[in-house]
């Protein structure tokens, strides 16, 4: 059975799913009607610095699959219309470089401010993990917050703990496009 996350939450996998090794991360929201938004999903594994360990270690739709084959984003959704997750990323926990203590789960309204859009327009958004042997949906987050000034999402956080990995449901949104989260990170 899923546990429904609320923000802040977090959810440490070595303990409530040991056997987990391979995770889905899917994305979903659905714009308001009559708007069409096209959302970006990114995801930055940092080490413990807060930093990128190399630019490679940025996964996005210009950069599909990590260096260390742990992270790989599976494409970008231009419409966010279908039903389900809009964007997902597949993780393989064990193959993650050492040097990577956090990945961070980020979504970004393209052009944005050029297109006076915001996360305002969105409503059911969520971030779900999926242990990918068994199909089975371990955790969902959906976000409940009024985000009508944010451009940027952070969504949550798979943290590196000295026992395992621990997800934390963030939900904090942000006025940058993605060169700000890309500023912060690199």
């Amino acid at each position: 059975m899923s546990i429904n996350l609320k923000k802040g939450d977090r959810f440490d996998l070595k303990k409530k799913e040991p056997a987990l090794k391979k995770a889905m991360i899917g994305l979903g929201w659905d714009p308001v009607p009559g708007h069409n938004l096209d959302l970006d999903v990114s995801v930055f594994m940092v080490g413990a610095n807060g930093k990128l360990p190399a630019d490679e270690f940025f996964v996005f739709y210009n950069n599909l699959k990590s260096p260390d084959g742990a992270v790989q984003h599976t494409g970008d959704s231009r419409q966010g219309l279908e039903e389900g997750d809009d964007e997902i990323i597949l993780v393989n926990l064990d193959l993650i470089s050492p040097q990577v203590q956090e990945l961070i789960f980020v979504a970004t309204i393209y052009e944005a401010n050029a297109r006076a859009q915001h996360f305002g327009l969105l409503h059911h958004a969520y971030i779900r993990l999926v242990d990918v042997d068994t199909n089975r949906e371990v955790l969902r987050f959906p976000l409940q917050d009024d985000f009508e000034k944010y451009v940027g999402m952070e969504f949550g956080r798979l943290q590196r703990q000295d026992h395992g990995w621990v997800f934390t449901a963030s939900g904090v949104g942000s006025a940058q496009e993605l060169e700000g989260y890309v500023n912060r990170y690199a």
